[in-house]
């Protein structure tokens, strides 16, 4: 499952996290694009979800990161998880728009797509 650091603050990711723990469902992993950007600006200053690791860990989640820019550090991360009765957590700390000049960190780019020329430029990027 893929879940954004910006979606984390709607009660249902929580709620479906705490059921997942206690019914020990090991199978599961939940990759977490943190990136510090939700639609209208940096999470820290919208719903600040950090310690991150902390609060999985809290309800009851084995917890895991990488660099997930980096294909090579997701499946590293994701090869060496253990299943241990207790569902698995990939923190995955992203840039927004990486590589992507006229994207990258820019927020209002959670909800645009590229058009015409721009998408000419993403590719030069």
């Amino acid at each position: 499952m893929i879940t954004g650091d910006g979606e984390l603050a709607e009660g249902s990711n929580w709620e479906a996290a705490l059921a997942a723990a206690h019914y020990g469902l090991d199978n599961l992993v939940i990759i977490n694009d943190k990136n510090n950007l939700q639609l209208a600006g940096p999470t820290r200053e919208i719903m600040n979800t950090d310690p991150l690791a902390d609060k999985w860990r809290a309800f009851g989640m084995e917890v895991s990161e990488c660099q997930g820019n980096d294909m090579a550090s997701v499946v590293s991360v994701i090869e060496g998880l253990k299943q241990e009765g207790k569902p698995n957590v990939i923190i995955a700390n992203t840039t927004k728009g990486a590589g992507i000049s006229f994207i990258q960190g820019r927020p209002e780019w959670h909800h645009r797509v590229p058009k015409g020329e721009e998408i000419a430029l993403a590719l030069e990027n």
